[in-house]
């Protein structure tokens, strides 16, 4: 049977360690990652509406709920991480008809636009490699709240196993220099950029029409009010990982 996550305490403990310590000692046996809302992702002020952030929770825990149903199985251990219904799944599966069978179960949920598959097959790491993409995610944000030409609290960083994913409805100037600063922090292996990409016109009639706030997104609930828009929503970012359009930027 699908292994149960770790207590929401022992994942909020490991998380607040590794901010302080920006390091790890730890080792042993890593736990099941049941959904992205505690594995090592920042998720912050973003241009999404309250009714897309409430169906990307409704989305992870949905995910959760029917892998440990469906997937039966003790050596699986996946992360979804939803963003503005476009939703992202990592993790461990033992063989391929598993990451699909995974990717069509993540699929099939209510309001689900897209996945993005990146599930490896083999075993899941140890809790020391959840510590170190813990670190990295906190330095990878630093990092971005440290630029001055970038919005940093629009973007949502997600790690594992050193590739780190970045989501969020930003310009394809700010995924390029997002996907730049992320690239040069000590330890990322890769960045995937799974974002969705607006213009610079679109992104200034959003702030125009919202005084500047950031808590809006050209995309609504059904495909019949996103056809209403005034001009079209945001696409996901064209790229190389097949799934759900991710760019896989690897790390020279």
């Amino acid at each position: 049977m699908f292994k149960t996550a770790p207590s929401a305490f022992f994942r909020t403990a490991m998380i607040a360690a590794a901010l302080g310590a920006m390091a790890t000692t730890l080792s042993g046996c890593f736990p099941v990652v049941a959904t992205g809302m505690f594995a090592g992702a920042l998720s912050v002020a973003d241009r999404r509406t309250t009714g897309a952030q409430a169906e990307d929770q409704a989305i992870e825990l949905k995910a959760f709920n029917r892998f440990r149903e469906q997937l039966k199985s003790d050596q699986a251990s996946l992360s979804v991480t939803s963003f503005n219904r476009i939703a992202l799944l990592t993790g461990y599966v033992p063989n391929e008809a598993m990451r699909s069978e995974a990717a069509k179960i993540l699929a099939s949920i209510d309001n689900v636009r897209s996945v993005i598959n990146e599930v490896v097959i083999g075993p899941a790491p140890s809790i020391r490699a959840f510590g170190v993409d813990t670190v990295l995610t906190a330095r990878v944000k630093a990092s971005l709240l440290d630029a001055k030409d970038i919005q940093a609290n629009v973007i949502k960083v997600y790690t594992d196993a050193s590739t780190v994913y970045l989501m969020g409805v930003v310009t394809e100037r700010e995924a390029k220099r997002a996907t730049d600063i992320a690239s040069r922090v000590t330890g990322v292996r890769r960045v995937i950029r799974a974002f969705e990409v607006i213009s610079e016109e679109e992104l200034a009639r959003i702030q125009l029409q919202t005084g500047g706030g950031a808590n809006v997104a050209p995309v609504t609930g059904s495909p019949a009010a996103q056809s209403s828009m005034p001009s079209a929503a945001p696409r996901p970012a064209a790229g190389s990982s097949g799934d759900g359009g991710a760019v896989v930027t690897p790390i020279r």
